[in-house]
């Protein structure tokens, strides 16, 4: 299995990016929501780079999504 990384800098590439892979799934909104236990109105937020999410409730959709976090370069 080949693994995809997506850097994102900003909050609107990770909402992009997000949408990117609900598509790929061909999840609706509602779909999603509902696989990560989480609002409609979160998913949309999310997809439209708002800037203040709840980590908690990002990762949770990420995980419906098959995807994880990941942060480098700390020291």
């Amino acid at each position: 299995m080949a693994i995809t990384l997506t850097l994102t800098h900003t909050p609107a590439a990770l909402g992009t990016a997000v949408l990117a892979a609900r598509n790929k799934l061909g999840l609706t909104q509602p779909q999603l929501a509902l696989a990560a236990g989480v609002g409609v109105r979160f998913i949309v937020e999310l997809e439209a780079g708002k800037p203040t999410v709840r980590l908690e409730t990002l990762l949770r959709v990420l995980h419906a999504l098959g995807g994880t976090l990941a942060v480098e370069g700390l020291a």
